[in-house]
């Protein structure tokens, strides 16, 4: 009798068996463990709480009164908004057909007439336009003057005279209600 006795075949069957379940089970062991030390890199591609807070602002209207003017800090710009008079809107529509560097009707710059909303930053070098405070300047046309260099806006925000070459822009906004004005 010879001390080599073959193996028999459920013995090589049972070796083959655990070697498939030892090859699958380090494999996904090392998938587990690669995807759980990459996630600290994928997440810190994801916008910070700063950043995300700053995405929207939400503001009551119902402390504004009419002809009244605030200001609100958006994405870290100013916001104006203003509660428009009814001889501030009549102008405003009057003067879409005048000559305008930036031509746009009132009417695409508002949702609600009454309110205007536009982000405070003059178009020509960045400076924040005065006319938002009770006794400002206003510019030759009522709305805003940026003193930088001197840009006149109207009561829409519309560019009218100076080296600005377009109008006060207008962010996404939308009203949640009649007093509730939710920005970005």
């Amino acid at each position: 009798m010879s001390d080599t006795a073959s193996t028999p075949p459920s013995a090589e069957i049972d070796e083959q068996t655990r070697r498939d379940f030892l090859l699958v089970s380090t494999a996904t062991v090392g998938a587990v463990g690669t995807a759980l030390s990459l996630w600290p890199f994928v997440n810190s591609l994801n916008p910070a709480a700063d950043t995300l807070a700053l995405a929207t602002t939400e503001v009551n209207l119902a402390p504004i009164a009419e002809g009244q003017s605030i200001t609100v800090v958006w994405q870290g710009k100013p916001v104006f908004i203003r509660h428009r008079t009814k001889a501030e809107i009549e102008q405003a529509k009057a003067d879409d057909s005048a000559a305008l560097p930036d031509p746009a009707k009132d009417a695409d710059r508002v949702i609600k007439p009454d309110w205007l909303v536009m982000v405070g930053v003059c178009t020509h070098l960045g400076c924040i336009p005065l006319g938002q405070k009770e006794g400002e300047p206003k510019g030759d046309f009522g709305g805003w003057f940026c003193p930088c260099h001197g840009s006149h806006y109207d009561t829409s925000g519309r560019i009218r005279k100076g080296p600005a070459p377009l109008n006060l822009p207008v962010p996404t906004y939308e009203f949640q209600s009649d007093t509730q004005v939710k920005i970005g």
